[in-house]
């Protein structure tokens, strides 16, 4: 599987080329987490390698709880598979932890609402995690919110010694088609731009050595 797909630019991007991109990206996720559990398995099935039993079974564990955190952020990030209409930010901050959980970045939550309507949570998740995946090497992903007046304002602020956005990801976040280059590190920062730009408000990016900061407007 692969996520190296150009988009001609001048076509305009339908809900189903949205939809497939998506998709494609999450296939791509899922399968690491995946295929590591099968692995697992067949390691158990094995009877030439029961000295690793224990080997077996904490990937499996392991595997399953990425997976599991996958599936519960994809759900609220990327669609409204979900009864709920509105999420607290206890909620949200726990799905962004189970995405970052082992990586090199570290999140301070600094996030003041406590209640989000779904384009908010879905903003919200998008620009936590593309904030904490600017720090490569490692760095501090400060995420926050604030109200001015009817706007709620998410700000992701990443500060790091390699803190940067692939170019496929500046193309994203500035609402633009992608001319070449990986289409899975364009989606979701485009998807981040659609989601604000949607709900009529704004995404702005900053992204200079060693610091990223991602702005996102939206109607409270």
């Amino acid at each position: 599987m692969t996520d190296d797909l150009t988009i001609d630019v001048n076509a305009e991007l339908s809900g189903a080329d949205l939809a497939a991109f998506i998709a494609a990206k999450l296939c791509h996720d899922f399968v690491s987490p995946a295929g590591a559990i099968n692995s697992g398995l067949d390691l158990l099935n094995d009877p030439s390698a029961a000295d690793m039993r224990d080997d077996a079974l904490g990937l499996i564990t392991q595997s399953a709880s990425k997976l599991l955190s996958l599936v519960y952020f994809c759900r609220v990030a990327f669609g409204a598979a979900t009864t709920s209409e509105r999420f607290t930010g206890d909620e949200l901050k726990g799905l962004v932890a189970g995405m970052i959980e082992g990586g090199r970045a570290t999140m301070d939550w600094r996030v003041s609402e406590t209640d989000f309507d779904k384009p908010s949570a879905r903003a919200l998740l998008n620009l936590a995690y593309l904030t904490a995946g600017a720090l490569p090497s490692g760095g501090e992903a400060v995420i926050t919110s604030r109200r001015d007046g009817d706007t709620l304002i998410l700000t992701g602020l990443a500060e790091g010694a390699r803190a940067r956005l692939k170019p496929e990801a500046i193309t994203g976040l500035s609402g633009e088609r992608l001319k070449e280059g990986l289409a899975g590190q364009w989606i979701q920062p485009y998807w981040l731009w659609l989601t604000a730009h949607e709900a009529g408000g704004s995404l702005s990016v900053i992204a200079e050595e060693g610091r990223v900061a991602l702005v996102a407007r939206m109607p409270a």
